[in-house]
């Protein structure tokens, strides 16, 4: 059903789908009709014949989008309340912006600039951050971050076993098993994302800045010294991108 749909017939639908919310949250099931995803390709930029130059926005279930607010809200009520997103994140985040973020970048390297230091910086994008999320590494710093129980449980069941396919001029591919990722265009990857990418800049030298998937990092360097420091924060980002590392903060 259209959203259009929805709107007009809320009042009479709201009661069963509350209902059906919460036996899907009790149970840790998802329908699998809030699992698939027909996949449109919005043109980015540079030529149109090359498919990179598309970003893969998934359409979704309304009625599922309604749920994932929800649980977006009190997800991002509790990582807020307890102080527990790190600053250098402008993305996805009230009284945060891109504004923010270029604001900030540009007061710490102006003071740097006054103390007649050099200033290194390195612009870092995570390529596909959003199509290549670890389901696994997900799921552990949400319950890093003190996500567990039923909501946990719930998002697992949402995020895995999902299927998608593209639709494009009235024309639909087969359906295709999502191995990894949360969808473009829902309503709780974007916090899924900032959680996943929060302890990225722990124990890092320079300074970082974050807005969703791209990364500034920059200090001063005056020195051999000094820019070693900042190579070693690159490999460090490196192995977090492999590996994994988790910030002392979130360790139990």
């Amino acid at each position: 059903m259209s959203p259009r749909v929805l709107v007009t017939i809320s009042s009479e639908i709201a009661e069963p789908i509350g209902i059906i919310f919460r036996k899907s949250l009790d149970a840790g099931h998802v329908p699998r009709d809030w699992r698939t995803a027909n996949i449109t390709p919005l043109f980015k930029k540079g030529k149109r014949s090359q498919e990179d130059n598309y970003r893969p926005v998934s359409l979704t279930s309304q009625i599922c989008k309604v749920v994932e607010s929800v649980l977006r809200d009190e997800l991002v009520y509790h990582l807020e309340s307890h102080n527990l997103l790190q600053n250098s994140q402008h993305g996805f985040r009230k009284g945060f912006s891109c504004a923010t973020n270029l604001l900030t970048f540009l007061e710490t390297v102006t003071a740097y600039i006054d103390e007649k230091s050099n200033v290194g910086t390195v612009y870092l994008d995570l390529a596909k951050a959003f199509d290549k999320l670890s389901y696994q590494r997900l799921i552990l710093k949400l319950k890093a971050h003190g996500v567990d129980g039923l909501v946990c449980i719930w998002t697992e069941a949402w995020l895995t076993d999902r299927q998608q396919r593209v639709c494009l001029d009235g024309l639909y591919s087969r359906w295709s098993q999502v191995w990894s990722g949360v969808p473009r265009g829902s309503v709780l990857g974007p916090v899924l994302l900032v959680i996943f990418r929060n302890d990225l800049d722990d124990g890092l030298a320079g300074d970082v800045l974050k807005f969703a998937d791209d990364t500034k990092i920059y200090h001063p360097v005056n020195s051999e010294m000094e820019g070693g420091s900042l190579q070693q924060d690159l490999t460090s980002d490196s192995n977090w991108a492999k590996n994994g590392r988790w910030s002392s903060m979130f360790k139990k």
